[in-house]
């Protein structure tokens, strides 16, 4: 029995690689014109106003600052969209430890094929959850950088 039970985990933990892969892909997905914008639109700007910076004019020191100055948008951008990236994934990492504790109580209880199961739809509800909040997320951060649809 105890072969049918890790045949049984193994496969489930086939299942969960494969729907948080699809969480990943549906992640990059949703977030590339974020993304976009950061890397090309404010990237862009970022060089656009770096050039004007360099005037034979102007000192080592204020061509630095006004190059620092031109920095800010793109690094608060991209601090703003990590910090959120890193919320979305600690909520998602939260919800599978709780689905994890669960399967590890209920091993104690049920067999081992029954816990695996209930694990495997666990996380399956968590990852749709986390899911279903990516698209406001997204929103939050287009509104945020000002990016029309």
């Amino acid at each position: 029995m105890d072969h049918i039970a890790a045949a049984e985990e193994q496969i489930v933990s086939e299942r969960i690689r494969r729907k948080l892969e699809e969480v990943n892909a549906s992640a990059q997905s949703q977030l590339s014109p974020i993304q976009d914008h950061i890397n090309f639109t404010l990237q862009q700007a970022y060089f656009k106003c770096a050039y004007e910076c360099f005037d034979r004019r102007r000192t080592q020191e204020e061509i630095a600052n006004c190059v620092e100055h031109c920095s800010v948008p793109v690094v608060k951008s991209q601090q703003y969209f990590e910090s959120e990236m890193a919320q979305f994934q600690e909520r998602m990492n939260r919800s599978l430890m709780v689905c994890q504790d669960k399967f590890e109580a209920s091993k104690l209880h049920k067999n081992r094929v029954d816990a695996a199961k209930d694990m495997e739809g666990c996380v399956n509800q968590s990852i749709q959850d986390n899911l279903d909040t990516l698209p406001h997320l997204v929103q939050r951060m287009k509104t945020a950088f000002s990016i029309r649809d």
